[in-house]
């Protein structure tokens, strides 16, 4: 779970607004990453924004992002293991690196792209479960 801060939340919650509730509509500006952050700016498609500072600026702890390359297996693939001991072949998750350095070193451009999509994707699913969740519908 990712920690959001009622301020981000309402902003949040007001994008998701303008965009009638059309998540396809929210799409990511830019982006930066720090050596401990993610920072996001986001933004409607439908209405682009002359500059940086006009979009929903989003700042992920690394950690966070971490979890979440992890969690959608973006820094490994499914692939075949050789037991040392015991000589017989198994299937396994085979992790390319760890999850940061993977999207720094290894992952091409639209990996990179999938792994931010992919983080924007868990912080909306975040907010609108637990704002359902929390008002007991």
């Amino acid at each position: 779970m990712i920690k959001i801060t009622q301020k981000l939340k309402d902003q949040l919650w007001w994008l998701i607004i303008t965009v009638d509730y059309n998540y396809s509509r929210i799409s990511i500006a830019d982006h930066d990453l720090t050596e401990d952050t993610l920072t996001l700016w986001l933004e409607d498609k439908q209405d682009f924004k002359n500059s940086l500072e006009e979009c929903l600026q989003l700042d992920i702890p690394l950690k966070n992002f971490a979890k979440i390359i992890k969690a959608e297996n973006l820094n490994s693939y499914e692939g075949q293991r050789l037991h040392p001991n015991k000589q017989f072949v198994y299937k396994t998750r085979v992790q390319i690196n760890e999850a940061i350095t993977w999207y720094q070193q290894d992952a091409t451009l639209a990996e990179q792209q999938w792994a931010r999509e992919a983080l924007l994707k868990a912080i909306l699913t975040q907010l609108v479960e637990t704002e359902v969740t929390d008002k007991n519908w």
